[in-house]
């Protein structure tokens, strides 16, 4: 089954409020406005594209040693998966998608990370969860996230929502500002050119890991 499967299983779930599920259906209202206001915005097709110049980053991994994309790039091509945090059920599923193809990627000569705004405890508990042999990196502020044109700021509506749910991304990401990436992947090459980029505002929608490997062999 393909990521995008299992996601749409897990959401049909969701929505159909099957069991652990209980939401009211007015909270799936306001999640669909949300990401509908995010895609009018326009702000996915303005992130950066195959072809743009990578920034170059070095963020923490989860104890706190520095991870560097320029010296992983001396080593081969570079996978970046921006994600939302642990407390997302279809960024863990991605996270989980992507481990099961690092044996692809790493035959190819790539390495793996994934960056997400939370403190390093949480991105502890993101690879105890999903059983993760790559760097989890933290993006204080979503700063590098923001480099790649991925940070947006939560509709005043959404902050309220998930506040209810328990969801305080202030303190999961030690940050007031009530930010998140959209989801994004992204190959590098070893030129610091980008020779993949996938960014959807929709964070019920990601690629399968599959579809980056032409851009790994190419």
């Amino acid at each position: 089954m393909t990521l995008q499967a299992k996601l749409d299983a897990f959401k049909a779930d969701f929505v159909g409020g099957k069991p652990p599920y209980n939401a009211p259906p007015e909270v799936h209202v306001v999640m669909k406005r949300a990401t509908e206001e995010l895609i009018a915005t326009g702000q996915a097709e303005r992130a950066l594209k195959v072809g743009d110049k990578a920034p170059v980053f070095t963020l923490n991994d989860p104890d706190g040693n520095p991870v560097s994309s320029a010296e992983l790039l001396t080593k081969g091509p570079l996978v970046v998966s921006f994600y939302r945090g642990v407390w997302c059920p279809y960024c863990n599923m991605e996270l989980q998608a992507l481990e099961e193809a690092l044996p692809m990627f790493v035959a190819l000569g790539a390495s793996l990370v994934a960056i997400s705004p939370q403190i390093k405890a949480n991105s502890r508990k993101s690879v105890r969860q999903n059983h993760l042999t790559f760097p989890i990196l933290s993006d204080t502020r979503n700063e590098v996230a923001a480099a790649f044109g991925l940070r947006f700021e939560l509709p005043d509506y959404l902050v309220d929502l998930y506040k209810a749910f328990g969801n305080d991304l202030p303190a999961f990401n030690d940050d007031p500002s009530w930010t998140l990436p959209m989801p994004g992947r992204f190959v590098i090459g070893q030129d610091g050119i980008i020779t993949y980029a996938e960014v959807n505002p929709d964070y019920t929608s990601r690629p399968d890991p599959s579809e980056l490997l032409p851009a790994l062999r190419g």
